[in-house]
Order: structure tokens, then C-alpha cells, then sequence
């Protein structure tokens, strides 16, 4: 115990040891000691020198410290001892001032030391094991060494944790925990165990991440809350960036919905109550959900659900509030930006809002205000700008109203409209001011051909006593006037925008007798660094005005300007001039993504909608620049050729279509045919069970005949005296047995009609298998199978009605015998003994008339059917022949093509070999088509 006190406080006698020897000395007393207090005391000590001497302690003391932690789990004094001393070797301590050299290497031994801590991936497994102690002395520091591993070794931690048996939900157990420190510094670490693993993302989502956060966030006072509040936000983020599972989860769990108070904060001062870091983060929280670079159909449903909400209007309050700071409106323009980019019911409420002023102004136009102000904060005037571009992004009706405000017919004098603050930008003296007008008014007019050809008619009054001129002259002009560089790198991407796809905007270009040969001039100088961007903005210029070029002009057709750069500038030299603008390092940085963001405003040159125009254009226009004039109109009349063959093309379709659909209709009655045939199948067997019925009844009847001749024999000399009496019944029984022959004779004849109508029931089938096999591909063996069937089961009815006659017939015979036998003997039969005959007549009678009505119904089932059947066949027959005729059209018109694209390959023109494949593979297919049909035919 002396030593301890000569460590930790009284001053030893002698020499004192140096520290790397002190730490020795406790190293070898953990290793030793057998009394756990002991230990203990050692464990303090190299904790209590563990910042002082890091490199000394980390590299003699780390293997024994993981050695207690493993055997030592009883005691939680020492295993938390073990905790703190791996943290402070471990940790980068941020809080001291120190030099960069001097920071530098704290963190390579932070690095050193995690890497050591990481040779044996157990011990994170039993770090985590550790976590589960509800000791705030055990818990606490592991929460803290494991926040230091994951800084410094965050993708191999985070591997270990990933295929650790409920790593995650140990660590997601921090958030229930009572104790607000423990809580807080486990927001810090699944902060650093979210970063950049979608996987370990979604498991944290799953474990109800959402929901405990969300209500941490409402207990600490939402938007007023303090750093609590923004390390869940952060978390939040971690857990929505660029994970579109995790975002849909949030976004069907109704947690947009929750987040709309966190807005209400327009009855009070914000700039006293909120906190702009909590602000900061709430809008960012917004805007990973609506990001540019998240899936179309995550992005347009979260802006759905956020406008159903009121969270667009909340925000869209906060906009238009006064008293707001600077960085706090930033963020806010930023976030509304993105909420409704590309979104058209948001864009349309956008420009709905107004602004408190008196009279009201829309939200647009205060915006624009602030962005042509030179007064105005650099990176408020671009976040205007990128609300303004989202605005217009994608919509149509946007881009209208904006230009409509610059027509004559719309101009209001009594108030500033968006056109007239573009317009004034646009021509101020202000450079900055001059490129995000230019801008703007590119945007409205991006992919819209008709307002394009609308802002044509655009006219300036320059001053007093001169004609107006139009807008797209007064470009020119001011750029001709050699104004600074970005104010000229403006007007250049607005007129590229302009006249791009739109003919008529480039006749209106090289109407001005001045424009050409300015751009010429500007080409072909030997100009600085500086200049070389506007030279490939004026070549990108002119290419333009080749390519889209309609030769309305007779000065400056295709043909003309092509020979004009060839003897002023040379190909090569304006080729080379165009490609610098993709080489230029701006331009590869606003390519990047939509929204404006920009170090200094003197590197504000290149929009992010342009760099797509300049990557679509510069192949074609080089490929223009160097085609000659034959090689134009070869290239032209084979257009014009593929395009009559592609509206051709367009009516086969169109018939094929109409022909597909007459194909399902035709399906359609054949499921019907066939649900017809099983209804009649199922009457067919009916009417056998009750056939069977009759059989039973009629060998019952013929029983009782038999019994009755034999009691006539006996009789006869009894009933002589009722001779006179029942005459007249005999009559009608006589009457009855040949109205039974007679119906028997009709029956047999129904039934032989009913066979034959079977057969051509059998030759309809065979002809739509056919048909199916040639030209839908299938076949019915089973409705032939049925019908076979139905046809040997009537054949079989026909041979048991056929005996059934022949015994009618026997019992007829036997009856008139004894008919017979009573006109010779009168007094032979008596009414008691005929009373038993009438009575089975009278059933017999009554069943035949029931199998009478029976088949009447059968055979107008059959009929019916016969109908339909024909009619179909009539159909398939003429579908069949249209069909072959369209396929010798498809035929011609496919060889014509392909004359054509031979023709296209003489000239030079390269061809997509995918496309000769497919035509080929059509090709063959026809060809395979056609042998499958001749087999079908000939194994028909």
C-alpha cells in the first residue's frame, strides 16, 4: 500500500521514478494482484495518468485493461475505472486549444490505439455486452468509448455491430434509458453508427427509432428546445438521407404530420424564442426528404403529404414573416425551394402566397426584390434564386405567368410585376444582379417553345425620343458593349437558352446585320484566361444558330455560316473553342446538383440547367459544323423519308391496336362459348339421370302389365256384364298407347338431329383450334375432349332410348292383345283391372311429356350455340385475312427501312447496331412464325 501512496499522493523518499516506469509498475500489479482492491487501486491510478502519459498507458496498459473487463464483471467500480482509461487513450480530447501539429498527433494516436482496441473484434462484442449493466459507472463510459471507436474507426465498428446478435437494439435501448446523460450521449453515438450505413439505417428505423425520437423531441420543447433537440434532428437526418426505405417508413407512419408544430412559431418573436440551431435543423429535416438527388417517387410523395399537412404553409408563414434573421430566411427559401420543385399542385399554392405588405405583393416578387438588391446577403440572393428556379422547374403555367408580365398587353404601371424586377436586373449595374436575372429568365423559358416565341414580342423603351427595341436585341447590345465577365457569361447562357430549338428565335438573331459578325469577331481573337469562357459561349452561340437554323435567310443559312467560320475562325479552332466550356473547372461544379452554391460571387458563372443544354448540344453542333452540303440534304431527305414511313409505321400500329382489341373480344366469346358448352354438359347429364329415372318407372310398369294378362286369363268369365260400360275407356286407351308410338317416333328423330348437330358442333371446334394455333398460338383440347364426350354420352341416350322403344313397342303389342282378347271376350276385363293400367298410362304419359320439354330446351341451347359459333368463325376468317395482309405491309415496309439505314451507312451516318439486331431478330422471328404455321398446317 505504500506504493499506491507514494503514487497517488505522499512525496517517497529517494529518487522518483520516471512515468513510463510508474505505468510499468501498475501494469504489473494488475496483472498480479489477487485482492480485487488491489486491482482496483492499479486501475485507478493508470486512469488518473491516462491523459498525462497516453502514448505510455495506451501501449503498456491496453491489453491488461481488456483483461479486467473480461474477468473482472463483478465489479462495477473497476470495470468503470477500465472504461475511463480506454476512453482517455482512445479519444481525441477537442476541448483544448492546441496547435495543428500538436492536434495532428493526438489523432494519429487515436487511430493507433482504436486500431489496437479493433485486432480482436471480441472486444467490441463485449463492449456491447457491457452495455446492457444498468450501473451509471459501467454504463456511462462504455456509451462513451464506443462513441470514440465509431470517430475514428467508423466503417469497421460498425461491421462488428452490424453481425452482433441484437447489437443495434442494445444500443437503441439507450434512448429508454432515465438518466438524461446516458440518453443524450447515446443520441451522440447512433449519430456516428448512422453515418453512411443504410443497412444499420433501417435496422435503427425498425427498432421504432421514429417514434422515440419524435417524443424526445416534444418532451424537450420542440423548435425551443435546446442541443438535446438538435442532436435528434441530426440523428433523424442520419437515419433519412439517401435511404428511401427509411423515408417512405417516416412518411406512411404519419410522422410529416407531427412535425407541423414545430412551425408554429408566427405569434411570437423567433429571433428571442427559437433557436437557430434548432431551426437550422428542422429545416434541414425537411429538405433531406425532398432533396433533388432522392427517387422521383419518394421526393413528389413526401411534397404531397408536406402540402396536405399545412407543413408548406407553415413554412411558407415563416418566409414571409418579419423580424426573421438573415441565416434562419436562408435556410427557410432553401427548404420551401425543394418542397415544391417539380411539384405542381405546391408550385401552384406558391404562387398563391402573398406577402403582409400593403397592398399585398406575391411572394414571388418580394423574393425577386431581394435578389436584384446588391444590398442583400450574397448567399440570400442565391437561395432566391434557386426558390425562383424550382418554381419554374417543370412547370408550364409558372413559366407563362412570368413571361406574361413582361407583354405589353399585361404591363401594369400602378405596381412592380416579376417581368419588369428581371428586366431591371437584367440591365443594372450590378454584375451579380445582371447574371441572376439572366438566369431566372432562362428558366422561363426552359423546354417551352411558346414562350420563347412570346418573349420575342417584348419591347424596351431605351430612352426618350428613340424607337423601342426588343429584349433580344437589347441583349446583344449590352453584350457587344464588352460589360464585365459574369454580366456577359449571363446574357450569352440566356440567349443559348432562347433561341435553342426554337427557329424562329434564330431568324430573329441574324435579322441584326451586327450579331454574326460580332460573335465571328469575338471567336477568332487570341484573348487571356478569362476571355477563353465567353469565346466558347459565343462559338456554343453560333453552332446554335446553324444547327436550328431554317434557312429562311438568304445570307445566313446553314450552308453560308458554315463557310464563314471555315474562312474566319477555321473548324478545328471553333470546335476547340467550344469544348473549353465543358473544361472549364465552374462548370463542372455547378453540373453537380441544381441548387446555386457558390464560394465568392465572382465564381458564380455556370447554372446548373445550362451545363444539361451544353452536354446535349456540343456533339451535334460539332458534327454540324463539319457535315457539307450534300451530306445535309441526302441527311434531310432521309428524314423526310423516315418520317412518312414512321407515320405509316404509326397507322399499322394504330391497326394492330384496334386488331389486338378484336383479338380479346374474340377470347372473350370463346370463354363464353365455352362456359355455354359446360352449362349444356351439365343439362346433358341431367337429362341422363332423368332418362335413368323413366327407365326405372317404365321396367316397373311393364312388371304390372305382365301381372294383368295373367289376371285376364282368369277372369274372363266374370266381367261380361261391364263390357257395355267401359268401351269407351278402351277406345281412349288405345288412342293413348299410338300417341305414345307416335312420340316415340318424334323422339327418335329429335335425337338423331341433335347427333348430327354434335358432329358440326365438333367440325366449329376443330376450325377455331385451328385458328388458334395459326394466329393466337393456343389450342382446345379440352373443349374437343368435352365434346367427344357430350357426343358418346348422346349416342349411348340414343342406344337406351332405342331399347326403351323396342320394350314400348312390346308392351304395345301385349296391350292390343289384350284389347283384343276383350273384343272376343266382352266380359273379360273389369274396372278394378283397369283401373291399375290407366294409371301407369297416365305416368307414362306425364314423363314423356316431361322429356318432350327437356329436349325441346336442349335443342334450342344448341341452337344458340350453333348461332354463335357460326359467327365467330365468320369473324376469326376476316380477322385472319386482315392479319395477312398487314403483315405484307409490315413486310414492304421493313425492307424499305432497311434499303433506308443501307443508304444512311453510304453516307456515313453510324447506326445503332442494337436497333439491325432487333430488325434482324424480327426478321427471323417472321420467318420462325411462318414455319410454325406451315407445320400446324400440315399436321392439320
Amino acid at each position: 500500500m505504500n506504493f499506491f501512496r507514494g503514487v497517488m499522493g505522499g512525496q517517497p523518499a529517494g529518487p522518483q521514478p520516471t512515468g513510463a516506469e510508474t505505468i510499468h509498475k501498475l501494469c504489473d500489479r494488475v496483472a498480479s494482484s489477487t485482492l480485487l482492491e488491489d486491482r482496483r487501486d492499479a486501475v485507478r491510478a493508470l486512469k488518473s495518468l491516462s491523459k498525462k502519459y497516453r502514448l505510455e498507458v495506451g501501449t503498456q496498459a491496453m491489453d491488461h485493461l481488456v483483461h479486467i473487463l473480461q474477468t473482472d464483471r463483478s465489479d462495477s467500480e473497476i470495470l468503470g475505472y477500465a472504461l475511463d482509461t480506454l476512453y482517455n487513450i482512445i479519444c481525441n480530447d477537442e476541448e483544448e486549444e492546441q496547435d495543428e501539429n500538436a492536434q495532428k498527433q493526438e489523432e494519429d494516436l487515436g487511430v493507433l490505439f482504436t486500431d489496437k482496441f479493433l485486432g480482436d473484434s471480441e472486444n467490441v462484442t463485449l463492449l456491447l455486452t457491457l452495455l446492457e449493466e444498468f450501473d451509471f459507472h459501467v454504463r456511462w463510459p462504455g456509451v462513451k468509448l464506443l462513441t470514440a471507436l465509431l470517430k475514428n474507426q467508423c466503417n469497421q465498428v460498425q461491421g462488428v455491430i452490424l453481425v452482433s446478435p441484437m447489437g443495434v437494439s442494445r444500443l437503441m435501448d439507450l434512448l429508454a434509458d432515465s438518466r438524461e446523460v446516458i440518453r443524450n450521449d447515446g443520441l451522440l453515438l447512433l449519430q456516428q453508427l448512422t453515418k453512411g450505413n443504410a443497412a444499420i439505417q433501417k435496422i435503427v428505423a425498425f427498432e421504432n427509432a421514429f417514434e422515440r425520437l419524435l417524443d424526445i423531441i416534444t418532451e424537450e420543447g420542440s423548435s425551443d428546445g435546446g442541443i438535446v433537440v438538435e442532436d435528434c434532428l441530426l440523428l433523424l437526418v442520419n437515419l433519412l438521407r439517401n435511404n428511401s426505405s427509411n423515408q417512405n417508413f417516416f412518411k406512411e407512419g404519419s410522422y410529416i404530420q407531427r412535425m407541423k408544430p414545430w412551425f408554429e412559431v408566427g405569434r411570437i418573436d423567433r429571433a428571442v424564442i427559437v433557436s437557430h440551431l434548432s431551426i437550422s435543423s428542422l429545416v434541414q429535416l425537411v429538405r433531406v426528404m425532398v432533396s433533388p438527388v432522392n427517387s422521383p417517387g419518394a421526393t413528389s410523395s413526401c411534397q404531397k403529404s408536406m402540402y396536405q399537412c399545412g407543413l408548406l404553409q407553415q413554412l411558407c408563414t415563416i418566409l414571409m414573416a418579419t423580424g426573421v434573421p438573415a441565416d434562419i430566411l436562408t435556410e427557410t427559401i432553401n427548404t420551401v425551394s425543394e418542397v415544391i420543385r417539380g411539384s405542381q399542385i405546391n408550385q401552384d399554392y406558391f404562387a398563391s402566397v402573398n406577402a403582409p405588405s400593403n397592398p399585398p405583393r406575391p411572394a414571388i416578387v418580394v423574393l425577386l426584390m431581394s435578389m436584384v438588391n446588391e444590398r442583400q446577403p450574397f448567399v440570400l440572393r442565391c437561395a432566391v434564386l434557386y426558390c425562383f428556379q424550382c418554381f419554374l422547374y417543370k412547370n408550364q403555367k409558372g413559366q407563362g405567368e412570368i413571361v406574361a408580365t413582361l407583354l405589353p398587353s399585361t404591363i401594369d404601371a400602378n405596381s412592380i410585376s416579376a417581368g419588369q424586377l428581371l428586366c431591371g436586373g437584367l440591365f443594372s449595374a450590378d454584375s451579380l444582379s445582371n447574371w441572376c436575372a439572366a438566369v431566372a429568365l432562362a428558366h422561363a423559358l426552359q423546354d417551352n417553345l411558346t414562350q420563347k416565341e412570346q418573349l420575342l414580342r417584348v419591347q424596351l423603351a431605351t430612352s426618350l425620343g428613340k424607337p423601342p427595341v426588343s429584349l433580344l436585341q437589347q441583349c446583344t447590345n449590352i453584350l457587344s458593349q464588352g460589360s464585365k465577365v459574369q454580366t456577359r457569361v449571363g446574357l450569352l447562357m440566356l440567349l443559348c437558352t432562347w433561341i435553342s430549338n426554337c427557329p424562329i428565335a434564330v431568324t430573329h438573331f441574324l435579322h441584326n446585320q451586327e450579331n454574326v459578325p460580332f460573335l465571328t469577331g469575338q471567336i477568332s481573337e487570341n484573348l487571356g484566361e478569362d476571355e477563353r469562357l465567353v469565346q466558347g459561349l459565343c462559338a456554343l452561340l453560333l453552332g446554335i444558330c446553324i444547327y436550328y437554323n431554317d434557312n429562311s435567310l438568304e445570307n445566313y443559312t446553314k450552308e453560308k455560316l458554315k463557310q464563314l467560320i471555315e474562312k474566319r475562325i477555321g473548324k478545328e479552332n471553333f470546335v476547340e473553342k467550344l469544348g473549353f466550356v465543358t473544361k472549364h473547372e465552374l462548370y463542372s461544379r455547378a453540373a453537380q446538383k441544381p441548387q446555386p452554391v457558390f464560394p465568392s460571387p465572382e465564381q458564380m458563372l455556370f447554372d446548373h440547367e445550362f451545363t444539361k443544354l451544353v452536354k446535349e448540344l456540343e456533339g451535334v453542333i460539332t458534327k454540324a459544323v463539319h457535315k457539307t452540303s450534300e451530306e445535309e440534304k441526302k441527311e434531310e431527305e432521309v428524314k423526310k423519308t423516315l418520317e412518312q414511313h414512321d407515320s405509316i409505321v404509326i397507322q399499322y400500329k394504330d391497326l394492330i391496336r384496334d386488331q389486338d382489341t378484336q383479338i380479346q373480344e374474340l377470347r372473350e366469346q370463346v370463354s363464353t362459348l365455352s362456359l355455354n358448352s359446360e352449362q349444356m354438359h351439365n343439362q346433358i347429364t341431367q337429362q341422363q339421370s332423368q332418362i335413368q329415372q323413366h327407365k326405372d318407372q317404365y321396367n316397373i310398369l311393364k312388371l304390372k302389365l305382365g301381372k294383368d294378362s295373367q289376371g285376364l286369363s282368369s277372369s274372363q268369365g266374370e266381367g261380361a256384364h261391364v263390357n257395355g260400360l267401359h268401351s269407351e275407356e278402351l277406345s281412349q286407351l288405345r288412342e293413348e298407347v299410338e300417341e305414345l308410338r307416335r312420340q316415340h317416333t318424334l323422339q327418335h328423330t329429335q335425337l338423331s338431329d341433335k347427333d348430327s348437330l354434335i358432329n358440326t358442333l365438333v367440325r366449329v371446334f376443330g376450325g377455331l383450334i385451328r385458328y388458334q394455333k395459326n394466329f393466337f398460338g393456343l389450342s382446345l383440347p379440352v373443349l374437343i375432349k368435352e365434346v367427344e364426350s357430350l357426343r358418346s354420352r348422346v349416342q349411348a341416350q340414343c342406344a337406351e332410348i332405342s331399347q326403351l322403344q323396342t320394350e314400348r313397342q312390346e308392351l304395345i303389342r301385349r296391350a292390343e292383345a289384350v284389347v283384343r282378347t276383350q273384343t272376343h271376350c266382352p266380359t273379360a276385363l273389369s274396372p278394378r283391372s283397369l283401373l291399375p293400367l290407366q294409371e301407369e298410362c297416365r305416368g307414362l304419359r306425364e314423363g314423356h311429356a316431361g322429356l318432350e320439354q327437356q329436349l325441346a330446351s336442349a335443342q334450342s341451347t344448341v341452337a344458340i350455340e350453333q348461332t354463335e359459333k357460326t359467327k365467330l368463325q365468320q369473324e376469326v376468317q376476316e380477322s385472319k385475312k386482315e392479319q395477312d395482309d398487314l403483315l405484307m405491309l409490315l413486310a414492304d415496309q421493313d425492307q424499305k427501312i432497311l434499303n433506308l439505314k443501307q443508304r444512311l451507312r453510304d453516307l456515313g451516318e453510324t447506326i445503332d447496331e442494337d436497333e439491325d439486331e432487333l430488325d434482324t431478330r424480327d426478321q427471323f422471328g417472321e420467318d420462325d412464325d411462318d414455319d410454325d404455321e406451315e407445320d400446324e398446317e400440315n399436321n392439320d
